[in-house]
């Protein structure tokens, strides 16, 4: 860096800091009130209200979402469109277990920073509000409703064990399976039922038995929800959910395929009856590097180690793998803990202690610096749209090759 960037750096830095008690504030209000998919209504006020305050344009209820939201500030114009996402969602029955308290807030408080810093920088800053990243898939509808058409870049930072750049996901989908029996007494007249448990339970014998056929990097994990009401009724209706990760969207259409042909075959074994329900596919995640490399540059003008990710597994999937479809998108992680894993009770506590709180302003100021490199560097904007549009090029020419095929 020369002289000017190390100053104005600074002044990014600086920003922050000013604000470190308030961001601390707002982060752990969101995690002592914990709001599951779509329900984030709180959260979604809580973040907008500093960035209303300091001038930035709200809009609310992005792609039908209520708890959606952008923020946008603009500088001078003519500069790169750069979008910050928040996620604020916690899990179900556990909490802030993936630390989105944190991401929501560093999201805010590096634009906060940027506007703050650098009132008359050239581009564009805004921050996006994704509700139900855990479960419904908020950034795949806002893909599908155009949120970022006009996005040049997307960036977030997600809490870990580790601080990483370049960690992949996998593409995955929700399918919920319906059994369908007939309710008989057990003992008295058991010829009479046709027990849609034992489709569950068949179902779940013929998908263990798909697992040796499948790629290494294929993951399917699931329960039963509904398992029957009592012990001596054969039971007339069952449910079971399955989690499909793969590779890529690709082979997740082939895993589904195959589990879904074992649970019809299941079903028709026992002469039930099935219904299949999906949810939305969460695509694989496709990490820009050029615009990694810069992220990873600051982190480490932070004194952040950054680890590289793991060679093989240890990866989940999420829907910024979607926003990676369309525009220049990384998904990199801040270190907050060094023993707990994620969805975890300790991870709850986690991201709320000093160490997460350390990891939210470093993530604010790594998310902050990194827009600031690219509104003042045109070169690299432009480097890092061409990894892009070469990744998309190849993208639909494998796509199209696909369909030739009729694969």
């Amino acid at each position: 860096m020369n002289d000017i960037s190390v100053k104005d750096k600074n002044a990014i830095m600086q920003a922050i800091d000013e604000r470190d008690t308030e961001l601390r504030e707002l982060s752990l209000k969101i995690h002592s009130n914990p709001e599951t998919s779509f329900q984030e209504y709180k959260a979604m006020n809580w973040l907008v209200e500093p960035l209303e305050k300091s001038g930035f344009s709200i809009e609310r209820g992005l792609a039908n979402l209520e708890t959606s939201f952008r923020a946008t500030w603009e500088g001078k114009k003519g500069g790169p469109t750069i979008a910050i996402l928040a996620e604020y969602d916690a899990l179900a029955g556990l909490g802030h277990g993936c630390g989105h308290n944190i991401i929501g807030t560093a999201a805010v408080g590096a634009a906060l920073a940027l506007k703050d810093a650098h009132p008359n920088l050239k581009g564009k800053i805004i921050v996006i509000g994704t509700p139900a990243e855990e479960e419904g898939g908020g950034k795949i509808l806002m893909v599908e409703h155009g949120i970022f058409d006009d996005v040049d870049i997307a960036m977030m930072c997600h809490p870990h064990g580790k601080t990483m750049v370049l960690r992949g996901g996998l593409a995955c989908v929700d399918v919920t399976f319906k059994f369908f029996g007939k309710a008989a007494h057990a003992s008295a007249s058991p010829e009479k039922g046709i027990s849609a448990l034992d489709a569950v339970i068949h179902t779940f014998v013929a998908v263990n038995s798909l697992r040796q056929f499948f790629k290494d990097d294929v993951r399917i994990h699931g329960i039963i929800t509904r398992g029957g009401e009592a012990t001596n009724v054969v039971p007339a209706y069952c449910e079971a959910e399955f989690l499909l990760r793969a590779e890529n969207v690709e082979s997740l259409h082939v895993v589904r395929e195959k589990v879904c042909a074992a649970a019809r075959y299941s079903t028709e074994a026992v002469g039930a009856r099935l219904e299949i329900s999906e949810g939305l596919i969460y695509a694989e995640r496709n990490n820009n590097k050029a615009l990694a490399s810069i992220f990873k540059k600051n982190l480490e003008e932070l004194g952040e180690l950054v680890s590289d990710p793991p060679e093989k597994g240890g990866i989940g999937s999420s829907d910024i793998g979607n926003v990676g479809q369309v525009t220049a998108t990384i998904h990199p992680y801040i270190k907050i803990t060094d023993t707990a894993a994620t969805h975890t009770p300790e991870f709850v506590e986690a991201a709320a202690s000093e160490y997460g709180m350390s990891g939210l302003n470093k993530a604010a100021k790594a998310l902050a610096m990194t827009a600031y490199d690219i509104c003042l560097n045109p070169a690299k904007l432009q480097e890092i749209r061409n990894e892009f549009d070469e990744w998309k090029k190849n993208k639909d020419a494998k796509l199209s090759k696909i369909i030739r095929k009729g694969i």
